[in-house]
């Protein structure tokens, strides 16, 4: 009995000098001089602290003293707006491990937000007659105005995208820098520059000068305008780019841009609009700042959930440095110029059930380290892109085993316009999966490298404004190779044409070594583009109304002929920076140890097997390709295959299909997209676009 008593009070001191299990409180009405160790205030000074680095440092200050070491940390955080002064920054001293991870999580049901911007609090309206002379009639009696100096806001950013750009939220939206037109676009006039430039590709003629007549007088209203920039597809519908404007000549209707060294140039007749123009305020929601006097100026529309103005002031909002083991879950974060979320290196850092909305950038990057997931997530409204997962050893083909998985994506790109997708891999060994992606001008998924899995996703309507494009997109290596594309849904994408059109797997630019499986293609303009590329295998997919399903080209011996005999091409000397002789290279992907030597131009050893085509146009194959040259085996094509219910998108097989006895493996149709999680139990995925009347 002594000895059990013994061991009793031992325990009790030890677990007196040292915290199991530590949970730290933040709140809105916190302080940072409380304990930190109770949900709201309380007797000593028991309340949450204030801040997220005031937590923080507590973890740091416990471990510093020996008295918290292996257990578990949660830092619970109640319901508000924290406007972040700086980025909120995390090192490996606030790494947990992979049974005790640190944990900043929002407190219970509730949702915290996590902001880089400021509220602008002293919006007056306008009385300047000088301002409202300048205004389009329509506009004055609305336009506010708020001195941005006083809020002690001093850093104006950038009018153009790219990390800076300063952004106005109000009613938890993304307000419009005014602009005109208020939709779409105008086209640019004739071409009046000096330097003719013809890109091979498809031989377009531009210039390298951006200078072009104009139709109409609207620009006659923007001659005390300071900064006017144009947003355009300049060449092709797959490029868009910003450039300022140097002069108007109203009397001439010619618009002159500032020079800038580019690669593509300018085309007649190319799509643009134009921004940042006090007098183009026509519209609630539009906005304006003058980065001279440093004024505000606002048409706010009518608010719907509440009617509070921020403007973004961070570029960044949380940075994990080095750090493993970190769990950001259940928090809304919002609100910055450029990036939310970078995880640097590190490993096993989570994003669970977080909404990342109303970024001026992408919302999450991931840059190098192993085994980060993104989980359970909500984004939209984001300005340059989604996820950007990049990790592993190329080299030694090691995977980074990123995760992207279960998350909802949408409105994004609206910034840039053009390779800013929903997720973006790079390295070696990512997964994708279960995400819904849909609503955006370009690409869903964009992957360089090897070995990535994406699977289960449902994808739609994206392209939408864009040429030439693909919802799934890679191209232009020979070395990425082992990618896997699988039981996916696309369906109803983006139908924008000028040359090309839209393909939903782009594999461009003799890109190869890619398996496209068990996917469903609906409405997807061209199912699978293979540009020139060789070993890829399209196989057991279901492709409805795609024109066509499939497309091979041998571009290498045909249009870009010329590129592939020019030494310095890209894939030459990446290629040759590559260890594809040697182990792990030389027993993964064989096919390349040859390659030099047999016809690397020609688009060999493609495989195209066991497919279901109904409705639309089955296969083209360009640049002198046959059915020799590329296997076709196996097809089953504009035959009735059995589905359950093709007119409510339910493209499973039924049991008695006749496509089962050519060996079709049946797709797991009620397991792409989104499901039902700890964070997503209560929320029903959207529903798909009422197709009732479309048929096939």
């Amino acid at each position: 009995m002594k000895f059990w008593m013994s061991l009793l009070c031992c325990t009790v001191l030890m677990a007196a000098g040292r915290a199991v299990g530590l949970d730290l409180y933040v709140a809105v009405g916190g302080n940072d001089g409380w304990t930190g160790r109770q949900p709201q205030a309380g007797e000593s000074s028991q309340g949450p602290f204030a801040t997220l680095e005031r937590a923080r440092d507590e973890i740091r200050k416990l471990r510093a003293a020996g008295r918290l070491q292996d257990e578990p940390v949660t830092v619970h955080i109640r319901e508000g707006v924290y406007a972040l002064e700086s980025p909120f920054e995390l090192s490996p001293a606030d790494s947990g491990t992979a049974e005790s991870p640190v944990i900043y999580r929002a407190y219970a049901e509730e949702r915290p937000r996590v902001i880089g911007g400021r509220e602008i609090s002293n919006l007056v309206p306008v009385t300047d007659e000088s301002i409202l002379g300048r205004l389009d009639p329509v506009a004055r009696g609305h336009v506010v105005q708020a001195d941005l100096n006083a809020l002690g806001i001093s850093d104006f950013g950038t009018v153009v995208p790219g990390g800076k750009r300063f952004e106005l939220f109000y009613d938890q939206r993304p307000m419009t820098l005014a602009r005109w037109p208020n939709d779409g676009y105008t086209r640019v006039g004739k071409l009046l520059g000096d330097k003719e430039t013809e890109f091979i590709s498809h031989g377009q003629v531009g210039n390298k000068i951006g200078k072009f007549t104009y139709e109409g007088d609207r620009p006659a209203r923007w001659t005390q305008e300071p900064e006017i920039w144009l947003s355009g597809y300049w060449f092709y519908d797959w490029s868009d780019a910003f450039d300022l404007v140097e002069s108007i000549d109203t009397d001439q209707r010619v618009i002159a841009l500032k020079y800038r060294e580019q690669r593509l140039g300018y085309r007649s007749g190319q799509r643009y609009y134009a921004v940042n123009l006090l007098s183009e305020i026509d519209l609630p929601g539009e906005w304006y700042l003058d980065r001279g006097t440093g004024t505000l100026y606002f048409w706010p529309p009518p608010a719907e959930t509440e009617s509070r103005t921020f403007a973004s002031v961070l570029e960044d909002l949380i940075v994990v440095r080095d750090a493993s083991h970190i769990v950001l879950r259940c928090l809304t974060l919002e609100h910055s110029r450029n990036t939310a979320v970078t995880i640097q290196n590190g490993s096993n850092v989570q994003l669970k059930g977080c909404t990342l909305r109303n970024i001026g950038g992408r919302a999450v990057r991931i840059e190098g380290g192993r085994e980060h997931a993104v989980i359970g997530c909500d984004f939209y409204d984001t300005g340059e892109g989604g996820v950007v997962a990049d990790g592993g050893d190329r080299e030694r083909l090691v995977p980074g085993s990123h995760l992207v998985v279960n998350n909802h994506f949408y409105r994004y790109s609206r910034n840039r316009r053009t390779y800013r997708p929903a997720i973006s891999v790079n390295g070696v060994g990512h997964r994708v999966a279960h995400n819904l992606i849909h609503d955006a001008p370009h690409l869903a998924i964009q992957f360089t490298g090897n070995d990535h899995l994406i699977e289960l996703n449902e994808i739609y309507h994206v392209c939408t404004e864009t040429d030439d494009a693909g919802a799934i997109y890679t191209g232009r290596n020979w070395t990425w190779r082992g990618n896997r594309i699988r039981h996916n849904y696309f369906h109803h994408m983006g139908d924008y044409k000028t040359l090309v059109g839209v393909q939903t797997v782009y594999l461009d630019d003799l890109v190869g070594g890619t398996v496209v499986y068990g996917n469903v293609f609906y409405k997807g303009g061209r199912g699978v583009l293979i540009g020139g590329g060789r070993h890829n295998l399209v196989e057991n997919n279901v492709f409805v109304d795609c024109t066509p399903a499939v497309h091979v080209d041998s571009r290498g011996t045909g249009w870009a002929k010329a590129h592939l005999e020019d030494p310095k091409n890209p894939l030459y000397t990446t290629l040759a920076k590559t260890p594809y002789k040697t182990p792990p290279w030389s027993t993964r992907y064989p096919e390349l140890l040859d390659l030099l030597e047999d016809e690397p131009a020609r688009a060999k050893y493609n495989i195209i097997r066991r497919n279901i085509c109904v409705g639309g146009k089955w296969l083209e194959l360009h640049d002198g390709l046959d059915e020799q040259t590329v296997t076709v085996q196996e097809n089953w094509v504009d035959r009735d295959p059995g589905f359950v219910d093709a007119v409510r998108q339910d493209f499973r097989l039924r049991e008695d299909s006749p496509v089962f006895k050519l060996g079709f493996e049946p797709i797991p149709f009620e397991k792409i997209g989104l499901y039902q999680d700890e964070f997503r139990a209560s929320w029903p995925p959207p529903p798909r676009p009422d197709i009732s009347a479309d048929g096939l």
